[in-house]
Formats: structure tokens, C-alpha cells, sequence
């Protein structure tokens, strides 16, 4: 059979409350997004790797409280500082260029009393950051880890991404992912999106066998 071109086309992501999953691995985190006000000196980094949920709840911190969100990569330095909640996403990517706005808008939202979110893959205390005072502020900030996925997170990652994409994989094919794949939320992601492509190219369904075709014909998992 002629292979159809495969376009990868940008999934659907749902980011409602009702699409968060939470399981031991994230129920800390979880929990303290949505009680800013018990959170020490009014500031949280939310710490995980890349697929872990960050940007889900960020954005369920941003939709009850009405912040802000700033792309560190991204921030103006010369940009008013803002006079709501905020979040920072990806925080490792902070140019130097911005540091002092971050710490100006880090002391002004402290005035306020309005709560300022962190996120990165890792705790402030390991951003490249050069301004000492920025730093040591930053550093001050209680951390809440999303950890690796236990199973029934690893399962319910798995049955978002394929939602997201309008997917249906048979239940057999996706008890077999489940034991196949790494604790690795990067590694579903990608595994998904390949077998979304592998599959409108080849016009198979998600069937088992195909599912393990698809991962014997790939590197190693892990």
C-alpha cells in the first residue's frame, strides 16, 4: 500500500481543570497551586521535567487568580512590572538583560501581596542568574517537584496525549505501552507523536501489533 503524507499537526491539548490528573506524583504540587496564600513569603517554583504538567497548572494558577504569564526567554526588560499575580515559565531561559526586572517585579509584587510563580526543570538555586540579590531571593523559594510518573499517572499522560490528538489506540495497545515505556513524560510525548505519524502514513489503526511494530523499529526506550 502507497504511504499517505503525514503532516504533524499541532495537538489539541486541553489544559482545563478537569484534564489535570493527580497522582502521588504531583499531588503536592497540585495542591499548592491552588492555595497561593499559604505559600512562604508569596512566591512557589514549580520544578519538573519537560511534559510533567508545568504549563497545566500554571495555567490553572493563571485562570483562578488572574495572573500574569511572562516567557522568561521573552521578557522585556523595560516592561511595565505588573500589578497581578504572575507567573514566570521556564525560568532557566531568564536573559541576563531581565534580571533586574525580575527582581524589581519580585519586590513589588511582595509589597502587593500578590503571589509570583516559577516555573523550571530545575529549583531557582541552579539558574544561571548573576545578580546576587535576584539569586538569593529566588533560591528563598519553596519548591514543589513534580516527580517521575507513577503508574497511574504514566497511564493518564498516555490517554491525554492521544486525546489531545483525537486517537483512539485499542486497550490491548495500550497495556502494552504502559509496560514498554519509560517513567519518562518526554518519552510518552514523543512516542505518541510518532505513532500518530507512523500511523496516518501507513493508514493502520493503533492496534497492538502495530504499536509494537512501531516501537521495535525505534531506539532503544529509556
Amino acid at each position: 500500500m502507497a504511504q499517505q503524507l503525514a503532516f504533524d499537526l499541532p495537538a489539541n491539548v486541553r489544559l482545563g481543570p478537569e484534564d489535570f490528573f493527580v497522582s502521588q506524583a504531583n499531588e503536592q504540587a497540585f495542591a499548592l497551586i491552588r492555595a497561593p496564600k499559604v505559600w512562604p513569603d508569596g512566591k512557589l517554583a514549580l520544578v519538573g521535567p519537560a511534559g510533567s504538567g508545568k504549563t497545566h497548572l500554571a495555567r490553572l494558577f493563571k485562570v483562578q487568580t488572574g495572573a500574569v504569564a511572562f516567557d522568561a526567554a521573552q521578557i522585556d526588560p523595560n516592561a511595565p512590572l505588573p500589578d497581578a499575580p504572575c507567573v514566570i515559565e521556564d525560568g532557566e531561559a531568564l536573559p541576563p538583560a531581565a534580571q533586574e526586572w525580575l527582581f524589581h517585579t519580585h519586590n513589588h509584587l511582595r509589597a502587593a501581596g500578590l503571589p509570583l510563580l516559577l516555573t523550571g526543570r530545575t529549583a531557582p538555586a541552579r539558574w544561571d542568574i548573576t545578580l546576587p540579590d535576584l539569586r538569593s531571593r529566588l533560591s528563598a523559594a519553596t519548591t514543589a517537584t513534580i516527580g517521575s510518573p507513577d503508574d497511574p499517572l504514566l497511564m493518564a499522560v498516555l490517554l491525554k496525549h492521544f486525546q489531545d490528538r483525537q486517537l483512539a489506540p485499542a486497550p490491548d495497545a495500550l497495556n502494552y505501552l504502559q509496560r514498554r515505556l519509560p517513567r519518562s513524560f518526554e518519552a510518552v510525548r514523543q512516542i505518541v507523536e510518532t505513532l500518530d505519524r507512523e500511523a496516518l502514513a501507513q493508514g493502520k489503526a493503533l492496534t497492538r501489533p502495530f504499536v509494537r511494530d512501531v516501537l521495535d523499529s525505534l531506539p532503544p526506550l529509556g
